[in-house]
């Protein structure tokens, strides 16, 4: 069975973690605070999950999902990712993140900046614009009428592919943005933007997105 490594437990991580348990996934989480922080959380996710360092939870996952503060992008560790597709879920807020000129002046994205980091690793945008809440509630199966769409975008169309199976297993369908230089249209304060969308409205939203906000 695939193991996922998802690096934060906040809200993100731990719907993440609640669902990919339910379908019948084994995850290894982490947060910054250390394991010992983890075990009410992995006592309800139950056998299947597993506390662990950041480390340990990315070289333990066949994928990884990334879902710590922008701020701390750069805490991630490179070396037990490398070769491995990573799921960014990454939200540029300045209010906690302090100011970061280059996704000011639309020059990076968030996912792009997480690349660069992990220059071994294929990254790839996903569940960074749709509330936490609704990762566990908001799916239904494929073909169902005005199924919620959610976007995606990688330099490396397998990454893209994997968050793509992953989606429908969880109930979404996808809109493929493109490689990370055009993940910017699903950004926070553009029209896609943890909106309840269906795929021809996500994509509708995502060409109407500003470059700066």
């Amino acid at each position: 069975m695939t193991t996922i490594g998802i690096i934060g437990a906040g809200h993100i991580g731990s719907q993440v973690a609640r669902k990919a348990v339910e379908l019948g996934y084994d995850v290894v989480i982490s947060n910054s605070r250390g394991p010992e922080t983890l075990q009410d959380l992995v006592s309800e996710l139950g056998p299947k999950a597993r506390a662990a360092t950041a480390a340990e939870a990315a070289a333990a996952g066949d994928f990884a999902v990334v879902t710590v503060p922008l701020k701390n992008y750069k805490d991630v560790p490179v070396e037990p990712l490398a070769g491995k597709i990573v799921i960014d879920t990454n939200n540029y807020y300045w209010e906690r993140d302090g100011r970061i000129p280059a996704l000011d002046n639309g020059e990076a994205t968030t996912s792009g900046l997480l690349q660069e980091h992990l220059p071994q690793s294929k990254v790839a945008k996903g569940f960074n614009h749709i509330m936490a809440k609704d990762i566990t509630t908001d799916g239904t199966p494929a073909g169902t009428e005005n199924r919620r769409a959610l976007a995606t975008a990688s330099n490396y169309p397998e990454a893209a592919d994997l968050v793509t199976r992953l989606y429908d297993e969880f109930g979404f369908d996808t809109v493929d943005v493109g490689p990370l230089s055009e993940s910017w249209r699903v950004e926070r304060d553009r029209p896609a933007y943890v909106k309840r969308q269906n795929a021809l409205e996500l994509k509708d939203n995502l060409a109407k997105a500003p470059r700066t906000v």
